[in-house]
């Protein structure tokens, strides 16, 4: 339970990321089956504007969330790098 935990907590954006995008398919999809069930087009435009257009923000959210956690594994390993190349150029310079 204490690894899941710390996980989360590393993780914190990723995890946001999935559940944003779930919750934005179960929105579409409650949107689709109201305008599925009804016939005039002034009904249909309340599950368009509330299932259609939350689930495709919350969708949104969700992909920029997931590159957001990607950039920032990449900006951590190149900082990796830079540390361990200026380590090695400052015990170059000494021998």
């Amino acid at each position: 339970m204490r690894e899941l935990r710390s996980w989360l907590r590393a993780q914190w954006d990723r995890v946001a990321a999935v559940v944003a995008v779930a919750v934005g398919v179960v929105s579409l999809t409650l949107g689709w089956i109201g305008v599925a069930d009804a016939v005039l087009p002034a009904a249909q435009i309340p599950y368009v504007v509330s299932g259609g257009m939350v689930g495709l923000f919350l969708c949104g959210v969700g992909a920029a969330l997931w590159l957001s956690a990607d950039l920032r594994d990449e900006w951590r390993e190149l900082r990796r790098i830079e540390r361990h190349l200026a380590a090695r150029g400052s015990a170059t310079d000494e021998g």
